[in-house]
């Protein structure tokens, strides 16, 4: 049979305080990090040969927006496809019109438009509010500032989708690469 002693004097009880409190740390720092990279769900766009045409999801158009104002020279030259309605500002040629998305801003369904200038030979030809499935490039424009333009190649009417409403940016929404 053993018999163990221990003497255990106020210095030996504050190191194994400091390591429980060390390990401690270290444990919750692991179970965050754990959480973070494996947990979270992050929207990534790697998977578009750059020669195809990106269509963009309701559910991103806000996140991808931001993302080409604020990048617009990376994203010259990508094809998109999106659906939104016409949207003509008085100071537009008869050849530009918004496609919009009314996103909105607060729980009391508050919302403002949102969207892509688009240049098209023969927009005058849809009326505003008219539902619409538009492809085309995006190219540098000037509209009181340089931003990004949809030179559209294919425009057609459509029926309005069951979820006209669009939401902020996703905070989750992270760019990999130049194309959306």
């Amino acid at each position: 049979m053993f018999i163990y002693n221990f003497k255990m004097n106020a210095s030996n009880m504050f190191r194994v305080a400091i390591i429980l409190i060390i390990i401690s740390a270290l444990i919750i720092l692991s179970i965050s990090i754990y959480n973070f990279y494996y947990k979270t769900k992050f929207v990534i766009n790697d998977n578009l040969p750059t020669n195809s045409i990106a269509n963009i999801p309701s559910n991103q158009y806000t996140s991808i927006l931001k993302d080409v104002y604020e990048n617009v020279d990376d994203y010259v030259g990508q094809s998109i496809n999106f659906t939104g309605y016409v949207y003509k500002l008085y100071d537009l040629k008869d050849s530009e019109f918004i496609l919009a998305r009314d996103m909105l801003i607060n729980s009391d369904s508050q919302s403002v438009v949102v969207g892509f200038l688009c240049s098209y030979d023969k927009a005058k030809d849809f009326k505003e509010g008219t539902w619409v499935n538009v492809t085309g490039k995006i190219i540098k424009g000037y509209y009181h500032n340089e931003i990004p333009v949809i030179d559209i190649t294919k425009m057609e009417e459509t029926r309005r989708p069951e979820e006209t409403y669009v939401y902020p940016p996703s905070d989750t929404y992270i760019p990999t690469s130049v194309i959306l």
